[in-house]
């Protein structure tokens, strides 16, 4: 490994999955604050926010399901303290959960078709507001002026992800700087014209307000569920970094957005009409500001996209196709476009964000639960240079390079998770039963850690001094 592949800022990144040396790390933990925060200084959690209260939720209720529902990017944060253990990205991490072959079959799922639809929902929320824009200068309504809108603002991401982590690492300070500026004016506003002692029309009671809340749980808590990728943002940092500082930083950069900015959107719920989020704020903005307000929209788009997109052309590595980084990057953001593309000519936009963050869980959800659990389980000690060991036989081959302890948990978890999802799309027959309350990710993240704690424990395929019956020792990566 020469150190040449690990670019500066401001160069492209042309090192993929393989090993982070030692000699090439640097950076502290304190560094991923920003990382994390320029992407949720996000105009989604401006119309997540407002969804609750239009769903019948009090100020009081909106806020505490805000404040609840974002601690599951704890979660998030511990799985990138398995980043600098590893020194790979998390794609290849994911080995140990399910196999070698196993997870290249997971990853077309997570790494591909999810992150292809979170480019697509942070892709459409931008162009919303740069098509709207447009419209306001006087630029025709057509077709391909809004594709043409998209495809720019796409192209800007997919360079951001070609030039990868360095440029990721010292991009996103700035940005994340540069965004709260502007979102705090947009606070501003938005506060001015709040009604504080708001109380919806018609009260939710009983089951009504059971399945309000939880419903308003899983739609703040599928964003953080959906950061399987934390490992990539953290993998260049010394091996020696502390768990809790990787963990605490990458949490509380995500959290702290957040609740700020979903509580505003909530509450400018309460004095605007936010079922068109981008007129109801721009009706309060003066004309002036309102070019500065669709930038950061589209700014932070980028640096959404950015990540899934860095973390996405990995993913496609790590399932085995012969594709350099950036040739793999560019693939992907094709897909991503192509659906936005079909999302922001066919359908609603708020209808359609809700739909998704509500039913993406039912995968993500369990997927993180098996990460985390297995990080438990291994006392996060990874060998990168064993997971990258995909040979017949090697120590994460496990049964036929499938670990089925992963495979079942997370097909269990989905199964349960599933059966209580309660969306305009799909309501499951146990969220059916209990009048639509949804339960998805307690269920699907508890059914998941379960059956793999279980099962792994019963088959004895993770453990320090456990042994399959080939005699080989697929857990000998946690060894010290």
């Amino acid at each position: 490994m020469t150190t040449q592949q690990t670019a500066r800022a401001g160069q492209p990144e042309t090192r993929g999955i393989d090993l982070v040396t030692d000699q090439e790390r640097s950076g502290r933990p304190r560094q991923l604050f920003a990382v994390w925060a320029a992407p949720n200084v996000s105009y989604l959690s401006f119309a997540i926010g407002a969804s609750l209260i239009l769903t019948g939720l009090s100020l009081a209720q909106a806020i505490g399901v805000i404040l609840t529902g974002n601690l599951l990017w704890i979660r998030t944060g511990i799985l990138a303290a398995s980043g600098p253990a590893a020194g790979t990205s998390g794609s290849v991490i994911s080995r140990a959960f399910y196999g070698v072959l196993g997870n290249k079959c997971v990853l077309v799922v997570t790494g591909w078709l999810i992150a292809s639809a979170y480019l697509a929902l942070n892709w459409s929320a931008a162009s919303v507001a740069g098509i709207g824009l447009a419209r306001q200068w006087g630029l025709p309504d057509s077709s391909p002026l809004d594709a043409l809108v998209i495809c720019l603002i796409a192209a800007v991401t997919l360079l951001v992800a070609i030039y990868g982590h360095a440029t990721i690492v010292r991009l996103y300070a700035a940005l994340s700087i540069l965004l709260t500026a502007v979102f705090v004016v947009v606070t501003g506003y938005v506060l001015a014209s709040a009604d504080w002692t708001h109380t919806p029309a018609a009260p939710l009671h009983g089951t009504s307000l059971v399945a309000a809340l939880s419903g308003g749980f899983t739609l703040i808590g599928s964003t953080a569920l959906s950061y399987n990728n934390s490992p990539d943002l953290a993998r260049y940092l010394p091996r020696g970094s502390s768990v809790a500082a990787v963990a605490g930083w990458t949490a509380f950069g995500a959290y702290l957005p957040g609740v700020v900015f979903t509580s505003v959107g909530a509450l400018a719920a309460t004095g605007l009409d936010m079922s068109d989020p981008q007129a109801a704020l721009e009706s309060v903005l003066p004309a002036w500001f309102v070019p500065f307000f669709v930038l950061a929209v589209v700014f932070n788009a980028v640096a959404n996209n950015g990540m899934t997109a860095y973390s996405a052309g990995l993913s496609i590595q790590s399932v085995g196709v012969k594709l350099a980084r950036i040739p793999a990057v560019l693939v992907i953001g094709a897909l991503g476009t192509a659906m936005t593309l079909y999302a922001i000519l066919v359908f609603d936009f708020l209808t359609s964000v809700n739909t998704m963050l509500q039913l993406v869980v039912v995968i993500t959800g369990p997927a993180m639960a098996v990460a985390v659990t297995d990080l438990a389980l291994r006392r996060n000690r990874y060998h990168g240079e064993q997971l990258l060991q995909q040979q017949r036989g090697g120590p994460f081959w496990y049964r036929g390079g499938v670990h089925w302890p992963g495979i079942l948990a997370l097909v269990t978890g989905g199964l349960a998770s599933l059966m209580w999802a309660s969306t305009t799309f799909w309501t499951g027959p146990a969220a059916t039963a209990a009048a639509g309350t949804d339960l998805a990710i307690p269920a699907g993240m508890g059914v998941a850690a379960l059956v793999y704690w279980g099962l792994a424990r019963i088959l004895r395929t993770v453990g320090s001094t456990d042994h399959d019956p080939e005699g080989r020792t697929p857990c000998t990566p946690i060894s010290s």
